[in-house]
């Protein structure tokens, strides 16, 4: 199926030319065209479209996998929230504490991947060690990557330690590229920046919707 992504901004990778009313035309798990939406629309009139407000951009990617899913306790909310609270629980005093098994690193994990995905991750880099934590990222559809130097501590949001928006990018979003891109309803690269990934209104991977704002 063919199905072309569209937003009020294209910015399709670092150092690029933000194309107001762009698009992407996405068929199976490839990029097959990009530019504005009116003309590859004509082109593809039997085309599915979606809309997204704001900025369309490559999806993102976040370093420090190993401190973010391995050393970082997720509770399970709401039924842990009452004894644990609902923020990420590090240290490795209050981690002993938990006593963690393999089983629940990977439950942790699971919830951690969905927080990523809910702000435009698709992928992460480390070395993960715990077989159900890696096993957690595969089945989420990111991509896991060789660790990369983290200009800070490691975050759920790639934009915390970045200078400009196009530091987070992961890829570019190009004919011929895999269909993995994240929408933020900002209206621009500073806007982004400055709000942060919490702004995702989609993430796309592998040209499968895997998050979407309700």
């Amino acid at each position: 199926m063919l199905t072309l992504h569209t937003a009020d901004l294209l910015v399709a990778g670092p150092g690029r030319a933000p194309l107001p009313g762009g698009a992407v035309l996405v068929e199976g798990d490839r990029i097959t065209r990009v530019g504005p939406y009116a003309a590859l629309s004509a082109d593809r009139p039997h085309a599915r479209t979606r809309r997204w407000p704001g900025v369309l951009t490559p999806g993102l990617l976040v370093r420090g996998a190993d401190v973010l899913l391995e050393r970082t306790y997720y509770p399970d909310d709401p039924y842990e929230a009452a004894e644990l609270g609902t923020g990420p629980i590090s240290g490795e005093a209050e981690l002993d504490a938990l006593e963690m098994t393999e089983a629940r690193w990977g439950n942790s994990a699971r919830r951690a991947t969905q927080k990523l995905l809910a702000r435009g991750v698709v992928a992460v880099a480390g070395r993960l060690t715990v077989p159900a934590v890696r096993t957690a990222v595969v089945r989420s559809g990111l991509t896991l990557l060789p660790p990369a130097p983290c200009a800070g501590p490691p975050s759920l949001d790639p934009f915390a330690a970045a200078d400009t928006a196009g530091q987070a990018f992961h890829g570019v979003l190009e004919p011929g590229a895999p269909a993995r891109f994240a929408a933020f309803a900002v209206d621009g690269p500073d806007e982004l920046l400055r709000l942060g990934a919490t702004t995702c209104v989609a993430t796309v991977i592998g040209g499968r919707l895997l998050h979407r704002r309700r």
